[in-house]
């Protein structure tokens, strides 16, 4: 009888000691969250490809900031190209985190996600004078499409059996498209028009929405549970109490 109590006294000590190094180790815990420009979710403030913290603007930056905030997660916040690279840190590197990204199906094991942090319509974008109509993808096989490299929509059209002209940088397909270097323009809503609108072009035809998805804070699978909980938590409430929708309607 002794030996059971002593040893129902040592394995509730366990537990304790367990769950306060567990709770201190999460309240400790700091991700390094990487993003790159792509306005208006996410942009430097210079416009550059490298940017810190307070110099980094967009929808889903302040999301994140407010959420980390609430949270109480500690963080630090970089803005990096290209994509590819960011985005294997984050899936490679304990502690590293990528947003915005799809939530796609292939990927959903490959990450803890908090989100969403706002929705991405998939477009092939033509110039206003264009005169090419479409009812499906398998139509755009016809024309030049463009699509920023290593992005899920690139991805998308490639597994579609299209072969996308890539660019490094998505701000670099609208003077494409004006140009006549592509015919279509594959980019997400509201960022494609964002992105144009920033280089003085307006009137772009949406000729065909193929796809949606919706845009997440992906983690490395090793953040503790704990740590995504508090975000998600924390985003549910942003939402809730209409901080999120304040936000959302100073840059849209």
């Amino acid at each position: 009888m002794l030996n059971r109590l002593l040893l129902s006294l040592v394995c509730s000590a366990a537990l304790l000691v367990s769950a306060v190094v567990r709770a201190e180790t999460d309240s400790a815990y700091k991700l390094a969250l990487l993003t790159e420009n792509f306005p208006p979710y996410n942009m430097a403030a210079n416009g550059k490809n490298f940017a810190r913290d307070e110099n980094i603007s967009g929808i889903a930056v302040e999301l994140v900031r407010e959420m980390f905030k609430r949270a109480g997660v500690d963080y630090s916040l970089t803005l990096r190209f290209p994509w590819e690279r960011i985005y294997k840190m984050a899936l490679e590197k304990p502690g590293y985190g990528v947003f915005c990204t799809a939530r796609l199906p292939e990927r959903e094991n490959d990450f803890k996600w908090v989100g969403p942090l706002g929705p991405d319509d998939w477009v092939l974008l033509a110039r206003a004078d264009s005169s090419i109509s479409l009812t499906s993808l398998e139509e755009a096989k016809a024309y030049k499409v463009g699509a920023y490299k290593g992005d899920a929509i690139s991805e998308h059209l490639n597994k579609q059996g299209l072969t996308p002209l890539s660019a490094l940088r998505d701000q670099e397909n609208p003077l494409k498209l004006m140009k006549g270097d592509i015919d279509l323009w594959a980019t997400g809503d509201p960022a494609g028009r964002y992105l144009a609108k920033q280089q003085g072009i307006s009137g772009l035809k949406n000729v065909l929405r193929f796809d949606s998805a919706q845009l997440y804070l992906a983690l490395n699978k090793d953040t503790p549970d704990a740590v995504v909980a508090k975000l998600q938590a924390a985003l549910d409430a942003m939402r809730a109490d209409g901080f999120a929708a304040e936000v959302e309607k100073r840059y849209l």
